[in-house]
């Protein structure tokens, strides 16, 4: 028991980002892939691994050595302009990806419990908001670190039905590829889904959080805290340990989806949701149940922090007080950015969008601000002034330019894909 205590004590912003990485937006997007190609795409999981790993120890590392976030360093060190779009950019793209996680949730809760959609999608938007303006960082981090292991439901749910595991390893280790638009496509759109801007800002800003708690540092963006190398390896211990567990569930969704949607010629699915109601008489009751009660929690772990890390990038840029540790009276930008992001997010679901489009075309707008973001933080990462003695290592340095590259020619494909019929 000490030692479970012991492990789960080490976890913390690592754990927690690589977690809400299956929201309930990746959910659809992974049980898009396994219904559309099978266990084709499953390599995907293992390719992207090492790369989220990188990006975010990286950002947790800027944020734990500066005592700021990402967007505090950058307005510091780089052009403002060039900080101010990359952040209206993030903030849209994470306004869109709130409003169809709150969609996927309140559908979800609605085929679990019953009562109208309005009911859960109204709900669960303003339970989000009192939680995140007026519950302690430290009560709150805690909350998040128990809803990420609701993300366990899905590892379980595979286990619920019959699966070629032969089939499954082939095609984990092999990877299957197809030089058709859809399938193009669709690797790029788990790209755009997995390797999130928003991460990268949310990871930063947690690490200072946790000095702050911590009392390393008297608030954010004020002065820089004392590491030690035990400090550097608890952040990559918990980084690899976060995205290890976002990428073994996006893995078990697609074998999910693969094994029973795929098999039954089920290719077409527009939300989480559809995902969880189509899984029903093809898998039973309980990997349903499984499916669909994981979209509303993993969905409650993503608004905060789709929400938090749109507040932090604002804030840095334009000097507010930060923070979840502030109170609501000495941080009210911070908390009307959280507010008006999650409130447009929930009117999106009323304009009568279809989901999927949504959800692609967020993924261009992530894959726009990735790539040229992730180079600046590699500038970063790599500038002694900046980061003293805890710059980047080689082989981080290599991962994180074969990153920037790959997440840039993403885009340029997702883009032109538009064009080609």
């Amino acid at each position: 028991m000490k030692k479970i205590k012991k492990i789960f004590s080490v976890l913390g912003p690592g754990f927690i980002t690589g977690a809400s990485d299956d929201d309930p937006s990746g959910i659809a997007t992974y049980s898009q892939t396994g219904a559309l190609f099978g266990f084709a795409q499953a390599w995907t999981a293992l390719f992207s691994f090492p790369l989220m790993a990188a990006i975010q120890e990286m950002c947790g590392r800027i944020g734990l050595v500066t005592g700021k976030g990402l967007a505090g360093v950058i307005r510091l060190h780089y052009p403002k302009k060039v900080l101010y779009l990359t952040v209206f950019l993030l903030l849209f793209a994470n306004t869109i990806n709130i409003g169809a996680d709150l969609g996927a949730m309140a559908a979800s809760a609605q085929l679990v419990f019953g009562f109208p959609f309005i009911f859960w999608l109204i709900g669960m938007a303003v339970l989000t908001l009192v939680l995140e303006i007026f519950v302690s960082y430290k009560t709150y981090s805690k909350y998040l670190k128990y809803l990420a292991f609701a993300l366990l439901s899905y590892i379980v749910a595979a286990f619920a039905i019959k699966i070629d595991l032969k089939e499954v390893f082939i095609s984990l280790i092999i990877p299957h590829i197809e030089f058709s638009k859809t399938y193009i496509f669709n690797v790029v759109a788990i790209l755009g889904t997995t390797i999130s801007p928003y991460l990268f800002f949310w990871q930063a800003d947690e690490e200072v959080e946790e000095e702050v708690s911590h009392h390393k540092l008297r608030r954010m963006g004020a002065g820089q805290p004392r590491i030690t190398p035990k400090d550097i390896s608890r952040l990559r211990l918990d980084t690899v340990v976060g995205m290890f567990f976002s990428n073994l569930v996006m893995l078990f969704i697609i074998i999910t989806t693969g094994a029973t949607l795929f098999t039954h010629g089920i290719t077409k699915i527009n939300s989480a949701s559809d995902a969880a109601l189509a899984l029903r008489p093809l898998a039973g009751d309980y990997a349903f149940l499984l499916f669909a009660l994981g979209i509303i929690a993993t969905g409650l772990l993503a608004l905060p922090i789709l929400a938090g890390s749109a507040s932090y990038a604002v804030s840095e840029s334009f000097g507010w007080r930060e923070g979840l540790y502030q109170k609501l009276k000495r941080a009210h930008g911070f908390y009307g950015v959280i507010t008006i992001a999650t409130l447009v997010g929930l009117l999106i679901n009323f304009i009568g969008i279809d989901p999927i489009v949504v959800l692609y075309y967020t993924a261009v707008i992530n894959g726009i601000i990735a790539s040229p973001l992730i180079i600046m933080i590699l500038f970063i990462a790599n500038n002694k002034k900046i980061m003293g003695e805890r710059t980047n290592s080689p082989f981080l340095n290599i991962l994180g330019v074969i990153t920037a590259f790959i997440m840039g020619l993403s885009t340029i494909i997702l883009v032109f894909s538009f064009f080609i019929k």
